[in-house]
C-alpha cells in the first residue's frame, strides 16, 4: 500500500515568543516492509533544520527561531510504501539490546492494578511469549476505552488504567507497563495509521507498541485496535515511552498564551498507471 501523510502543527502566541527551539521526530526510515518514497519538512520560520540521529536511531530535525513571532507552523508531507509483515519488524536500526526496554519510566510504571491485570492474562507457559502478548493486546483493548477527553500528554499508565479510558498513547503505555512487568521487553512507537473506513482527517498521529519475542524479534502490537500492525501503519520513531518518540518537543522564551492546532491527514495514495 502507498500511504500519503500530511501533518501540520501550528503554534499561536498571544504575545510574541522571543525564541523557539524545537526537536522533531517526524521522519520515518525505510526498513523491511516500509519504503519512504518521499518526505519533506517545511517550517514557517526563517531558520536552518539540522538533521541528526538520537540514541534510538530515530531521525531528528532541530531548529531555533530567534525572531519574535506570534505564529509558528511545521508542515510534514510525504508518501510511504508499506507491506504487511504480520507485525514482525526487521531491518530497523537497533542501537541497544532488547533488555534495555525493560526499563521502567514515570509514564510506564506498573502499579498493583496493572501488575494483577498482567498476571491475569499471561499464559501459563512462560515460554509462550507471543500467546501472552496476543492476550495482552486484547486485554488492554477491553479494559481501556479509546477516549480523547480525560487524559493529557503526561498521563501515566496507572492513571489511564484507573480511568479505563485514554488515547492511543495511554493504551500503549498500559500495554508497555504490563508487558515489562511480565519480563517482556517493550517499547513505544509513534507514527501514522491509515483508516480503512475512508476517514482521512485525524486529530493526531498514532501510537502502538513493539515487544520482543525471542523466536521472532520485535513484533508490533496495537492495543487501540487489538491487533498486530500491518500495511496500514507508517512507523516513525521509537522510545521507552511517549517522551522519547514524541513528534514535536521543544521550548520557548516568552510567548504567553500558547495555543496549539494539529491537523493530520492519512490517505491511500494511488500510483498513476502509465501505458
Amino acid at each position: 500500500m502507498r500511504i500519503r501523510v500530511s501533518h501540520q502543527t501550528v503554534y499561536h502566541y498571544d504575545s510574541p515568543a522571543s525564541r523557539v527551539i524545537q526537536i522533531l521526530r517526524i521522519t520515518p526510515r525505510s526498513h523491511d516492509g516500509q519504503h519512504v518514497v518521499r518526505w519533506r519538512i517545511d517550517v514557517s520560520a526563517d531558520c536552518r533544520l539540522t538533521t541528526q540521529e538520537d540514541a534510538f536511531g530515530n531521525i531528528t530535525h532541530a531548529f531555533s527561531d530567534d525572531v519574535p513571532t506570534d505564529r509558528l507552523e511545521v508542515l510534514v508531507e510525504g508518501e510511504v510504501e508499506t507491506q504487511d509483515t504480520g507485525g514482525v519488524v526487521r531491518g530497523a536500526i537497533e542501537r541497544f539490546p532488547s533488555s534495555l526496554y525493560l526499563r521502567e519510566t514515570e509514564l510506564t510504571r506498573a502499579d498493583p492494578a496493572i501488575l494483577a491485570f498482567a498476571r491475569s492474562v499471561a499464559h501459563a507457559d512462560p515460554d509462550d511469549t507471543i500467546g501472552t502478548l496476543h492476550a495482552l493486546v486484547r486485554g488492554v483493548y477491553s479494559e481501556v476505552t479509546f477516549d480523547t477527553d480525560p487524559t493529557h500528554v503526561t498521563t501515566t499508565a496507572s492513571e489511564a488504567f484507573s480511568l479505563h479510558r485514554g488515547v492511543c498513547q495511554d493504551l500503549a503505555h498500559v500495554f508497555i507497563a504490563a508487558a515489562r512487568s511480565l519480563g517482556i521487553p517493550s517499547r513505544y512507537v509513534s507514527g501514522y495509521y491509515w483508516r480503512s473506513d475512508g476517514i482521512t482527517a485525524q486529530d493526531a498521529g498514532h501510537a502502538w507498541v513493539e515487544s520482543f519475542v525471542p523466536s521472532l524479534g520485535w513484533v508490533a502490537f496495537d492495543p487501540t485496535h487489538a491487533m498486530c500492525a500491518n500495511d496500514a501503519y507508517v512507523r516513525v520513531a521509537i522510545g521507552l515511552d511517549y517522551l522519547g518518540a514524541a513528534p514535536v518537543r521543544g521550548t520557548r522564551f516568552g510567548g504567553v498564551g500558547e495555543t496549539l492546532e494539529v491537523a493530520v491527514n492519512v490517505a491511500q495514495a494511488f500510483q498513476q498507471i502509465q501505458s
